[in-house]
């Protein structure tokens, strides 16, 4: 029994639609890898506190485990102003978090970049602000204030008052000694005889009344002896 030949046209007709049929599924299984593989919005990133240390931590929640690389760089006006660091990570299905330490000021701009190649090259959208209160309260409390003085703890010395003259060393030393001369009580008979100016004829006065003491105890010394010798006879 002779088997019957397949046409040309059924060949070409079923060798077509395998094509077909495999070119979708290559398609399709490349659609689900790259979806699979990595993207830009299984990136997230937030500014935290570490007691009073400020960080940057960005986490990445691919289940492919793509390496990609992480860059934050702080923004001033849309510039890139400093470079703060760079970081590899490998995501996972429940998240992988990488922490950048960096002590950010309240309300300043960072942009985080991503690079997985062939998947991702592009920044987070949108750029990360920090909170608007820092990590550390740089004010100190102000000091408790001293309590006032009781009275047993004042001096009992006034104090001398603003303005108040005080004697200096050379005005001391250049006063005058007090003239205590005149306290003093001078010899008796002095003080008359200079007050009358009479004290420089004391003595001459003195010898003439010794003379004349001596002439007439004189006279009468030899008037007496005269009487007695007149009365003898």
């Amino acid at each position: 029994m002779a088997v019957p030949s397949l046409s040309r046209r059924t060949v070409t007709r079923s060798v077509r639609t395998l094509g077909v049929v495999s070119a979708s599924a290559a398609l399709m299984l490349g659609i689900a890898g790259s979806a699979a593989a990595c993207d830009i919005d299984e990136f997230s990133a937030k500014a935290e506190c570490v007691g009073d240390n400020g960080v940057i931590t960005v986490t990445d929640v691919d289940p492919a485990g793509i390496p990609a690389t992480v860059t934050v760089f702080l923004q001033n006006n849309g510039a890139d102003i400093q470079k703060i660091g760079e970081q590899v990570v490998k995501g996972s299905r429940e998240g992988i978090t990488i922490t950048f330490e960096e002590d950010w000021e309240p309300n300043a701009e960072y942009r985080i970049h991503v690079e997985a190649t062939p998947y991702v090259d592009e920044d987070i959208e949108p750029n990360l602000t920090t909170p608007a209160t820092p990590c550390a309260d740089d004010e100190k409390p102000p000091a408790p204030e001293e309590p006032a003085p009781t009275p047993s703890q004042s001096s009992s010395v006034p104090a001398e008052e603003p303005g108040t003259p005080t004697p200096s060393a050379s005005e001391s030393g250049s006063t005058p000694a007090a003239d205590t001369s005149g306290n003093v009580p001078s010899p008796a008979g002095e003080s008359h005889l200079a007050e009358t100016g009479a004290g420089s004829n004391t003595g001459l006065i003195a010898g003439v009344a010794a003379a004349l003491v001596a002439v007439g105890g004189g006279a009468i010394f030899f008037g007496m002896r005269r009487r007695g010798t007149n009365r003898e006879r």
